[in-house]
Order: structure tokens, then sequence, then C-alpha cells
């Protein structure tokens, strides 16, 4: 084959004709990752592809699986020698998979790839058992899904002379995708789920717009995404896009019988509990930013609490563009920490206990005062309560009040604050660990 003179040439092919192609998996490639979840996203994706190839008017309809991307080896005459994935991966691995659970005869060069790393592996093997699982209970519509492969399922395929022309295709079609931040493509997402009237549904985005998008991205990744987490008694990471699915909700057309209490339940909110899709999340976010504006006023004008906004105004160096910078980096963490755990406490609450919130406040503190250098990774242990740390405290507090039944009974928590030496882990926050423990009558 002749190179042309475009840079690269683009097709839609039928995700048949691409499976059977003879591509090689390049040594730069990473291990195959893709889960048993990703691999149900896509069998239902195929799922609702054959639905809607069945609706009136959608006759020759045909679902784009995504792009791949193939850097094409040539000899001197230009014909083709070699074809390396550059991009499309794991989804192409996946639908080989899918593929030969459907046909045991099927086989092509993926499938015959020698793997040799164990992440590669195990997924691998896992996500095959996991198909022959759903194929063992959709009996009745595997034919259905050996017709959408090839009259369905299509992928576009970018073929690429120059390997410096794929990465730079390959870095274009992945950044592009990473504009978004997640709660872009959240608000995108309940758009659609969203049933309400017109008027109702303008005046909800219209409220949404209002919002500057640095508290609504603060929102999921400071506070809301990380309370979950802990609440369950599991380390929290950074929010991306890839964690959307935590917050599309409950839709309305789901029937399970949680799903039925949550509807009814709504729109009363709490972190730890799924909500309806739609019109809700928009409502959501709304409340708890308002509630966390709320709860910081609260510390901040008081005088139950003055003690606690005098430590934290004292830290603060200045503020800009509403943004509180703090002493350190670390003494910032535990204050987020502060109010994550006073935000899902008044949550499940809904009350100002003045005994419960000093105590609160302690504990987030305490771990500035045991830590000479914190990091979110310390962070993340002492809010799930990790029992090999040697931390003054060991208590899991989100889990503690995800579990308690009334507020008293965090109220009656005992927080220790005398360390084993009586000094602060460095001398620049021994003030801080005097002030706690006057804070809770240690000194008396």
């Amino acid at each position: 084959m002749n190179k042309p003179d475009t840079e690269y040439r683009k097709n839609a092919i039928s995700v048949n004709e691409l499976l059977n192609m003879e591509l090689k998996i390049p040594e730069y490639q990473r291990p195959y990752k893709w889960t048993r979840k990703n691999v149900a996203d896509l069998l239902n994706d195929i799922g609702t592809a054959i639905e809607d190839n069945r609706r009136p008017g959608y006759n020759g309809f045909r679902y784009r699986v995504g792009t791949v991307i193939i850097h094409n080896k040539n000899d001197d005459a230009g014909n083709i020698t070699e074809r390396n994935i550059v991009d499309g991966q794991q989804r192409l691995i996946t639908l080989s998979l899918i593929k030969r659970a459907l046909d045991p005869s099927f086989t092509n060069s993926l499938l015959e790839h020698e793997y040799k790393d164990k992440v590669s592996i195990g997924n691998i093997s896992d996500n095959y058992r996991f198909i022959l699982e759903w194929k063992s209970v959709n009996g009745g519509k595997l034919e259905d899904y050996r017709g959408a492969f090839e009259n369905i399922l299509e992928a576009v395929l970018i073929e690429v002379d120059d390997i410096s022309e794929a990465f730079q295709l390959f870095d274009s079609q992945n950044t592009r995708g990473r504009e978004l931040d997640p709660h872009d493509l959240l608000k995108a997402y309940h758009l659609r789920e969203m049933n309400e009237y017109d008027f109702e549904k303008f005046n909800l985005v219209k409220r949404w717009e209002e919002i500057q998008p640095y508290r609504i991205r603060e929102l999921f990744s400071l506070y809301l995404y990380p309370i979950l987490n802990w609440s369950r008694k599991e380390k929290s990471m950074a929010f991306t896009a890839q964690d959307i699915d935590t917050y599309k909700g409950v839709s309305s057309d789901c029937l399970f019988t949680y799903a039925e209490r949550v509807k009814k339940a709504m729109p009363c909110f709490q972190i730890d509990q799924p909500f309806a899709a739609g019109g809700d999340f928009f409502r959501m976010v709304e409340h708890y930013i308002n509630l966390l504006a709320d709860l910081k006023n609260e510390i901040a004008t008081n005088k139950a609490f003055s003690d606690i906004n005098k430590i934290i105004e004292n830290n603060i160096i200045k503020r800009k563009d509403n943004i509180e910078q703090y002493s350190s980096t670390g003494f910032r963490y535990a204050v987020n920490l502060f109010y994550c755990v006073l935000l899902f406490y008044f949550d499940r609450f809904h009350m100002y206990d003045e005994m419960a919130v000093n105590k609160l406040f302690v504990w987030a503190m305490m771990i500035r005062v045991d830590m000479e250098n914190l990091g979110f990774d310390t962070i993340n242990n002492y809010a799930i309560g990790n029992e090999d740390k040697d931390y003054t405290n060991r208590i899991p507090m989100f889990f503690k009040i995800v579990t308690a039944r009334s507020n008293q009974e965090i109220t009656n928590l005992r927080i220790s604050v005398k360390r084993s030496n009586d000094r602060a882990k460095s001398e620049k926050w021994q003030d801080l660990y005097e002030k706690l423990k006057d804070l809770m009558g240690e000194k008396q």
C-alpha cells in the first residue's frame, strides 16, 4: 500500500472487521487494567444499542464503541507489515473476550498474544469469568449480541504511518476529554435524567450556573467524596471523571426496593445515602454548598466556638479570591478534616452540640500535633482510624458518626489530647497543642 498524502487515514468499520485484523500490542503499552465494572458497562452499552436499533426510524443505526489509533509499520514498498495499537487496547481486548464467549471458535491476534504482566493476566482471566457468568443468565439475548458485532457496533479506526504523529493523535484524543470537570459531566448526565417541567428545569440550571465553578469542584473533591469514602472506612483519592458513577443517583425507572425508599425520601439528603437522579442532583449540590457556608459562618460568629475560631484565624496568612491560605499545608489539611467531620455530623443529626463540636475539632487538629510533616496520605489513614499508626487517637470518626443513633454517642466519645511526652511532634505546633488541651479541660 502506498502512503497517502494525508497524515493519517480515518474511517468507521464494524467491530467484527476490526477484531479480525492482525493487531499487535507493542511493549510500550500499559497493562490491561479494565475490571468487571468496565466490562459490565460495555455489555450494558451494547444492550442499549441493540434496543435502540429496534426503535422505529432507527433502521441502520450504528453504535460507536470508540476510537482506535493504529501505527502501521511499512516496508520499503509502502506495504503494511505490522499494525501496532497506540490507543484502544483496553476496549479491544474486552471486545475480543466478549466475542470469544459468544463464539467459542473465535480467536484473533489479541487473544493469542502472550501476556506477561501479572496485572493483565489477572484482569483478563477475571473478566472472562465474569463474561461467562453474564452469558449463563442471558441466553435469550446471545443471538442479538452476536449480530450486533457485525451489524450495529462500529469503531473509528485511525491509521498512522509515523509513530510521532500517532502519539500526537493519542494526546489530542485523550486531552480533549479531560477538559470537562467531573461535575460538568454530572451536570450533563442529570440534565438528561430530569423529569421536571421546563420552568422548574430552567430555574434549577439557572441557580447552578450562578454558583462559582470552583465551589462546586471543591464541594466534591474536598468534602462530599472524601466523606463518603471515609464513612465506609475506605481511603479517598482524587475525585475524577472515573468516579462520576458515584453521583449518578437512582434513575426514575429503577424498581429496586432501596430505590423506592430513596425516591420517597427526596429531597431530604444525606451524604452517605443515594439520591434521585435528575433535578435532585442540582438541589443536592445547592443544599451542601449552602450548608457548608452556614457551618463555617457558625464557627466564625458563634461565641460558643470562639476558641476554635481563634485557632483557625491565627493560622490564616491571607485570603485571596475567597481562598484561605494557611500557615502550612498540613494545617490546611487538618482544618479541612474538621469541616468534613463537622459537615457529616450536622448532616446526620442537624444540631450544634458545643461539646461534640469541640471534640470533633480537637480530634481533627490532634493529627497536626502528632505529625512533623502532614500530608493527605496521613489524613486518609487517620480518618479511617488506622490501628497500625502511632496516632494519639485512632478513632474512625466518620464511621462512628454513620453508625451512631444519636448525637450523644459522639458527645460521649473519649478524645485523647495528652501525648506521652506532653510535647507536640514539632515545636512549631506546641502552642496549638496547649490550646487543644485547654479546649478539653486537660489543664484543669
